[in-house]
């Protein structure tokens, strides 16, 4: 093999290599996000599909506060009117300087470590029916009165 021929080997393993690399970056920024684990819940029967309801808890793309875009994460449904619902969302991380944020006894959001989790009412946020993918529960009739003082 003459120098040139050599140049041009080297050359071309790096471009292959430079190429995996770029649609390994790729497949890795558009695998999406993974879902939380846990129960799944009362499934509704076959051929049907569970609507949410007031006093429930389920998994749906709740929209962001601050800007576009949304999270898949526990919300408290508290109405739900057309294609729509009106719902509170559920955090794993206590805001104790927010106001009207009502403690959910551990593992009401179905998740297999069953942590504590907090509702949070001074946000409401409406989301789209379609976007609700996982009932998780209902909650008691404590936590719902609490819940309906804090937000009436």
């Amino acid at each position: 093999m003459n120098g040139m021929t050599g140049t041009w080997v080297v050359l071309a393993l790096a471009g292959i290599a430079l190429a995996a690399a770029v649609a390994a970056l790729r497949a890795r920024r558009t695998r999406p996000a993974a879902r939380p684990a846990g129960p799944t819940g009362p499934r509704p029967r076959p051929g049907t599909r569970a609507l949410p309801e007031p006093q429930e808890i389920w998994w749906a793309e709740v929209p962001f506060e601050d800007g576009p875009g949304s999270k898949d994460r526990p919300c408290l449904v508290l109405r739900v009117r057309g294609r729509t619902a009106t719902v509170a969302k559920i955090t794993s991380k206590h805001h104790a300087d927010r106001p009207g944020v009502l403690p959910l006894p551990p593992g009401s959001v179905g998740d297999r470590q069953g942590r504590a989790s907090w509702l949070e009412t001074d946000e409401l946020r409406d989301v789209p029916l379609s976007a609700f993918r996982r009932r998780a529960g209902t909650v008691d009739r404590q936590v719902w009165a609490r819940a309906q003082k804090v937000l009436n």
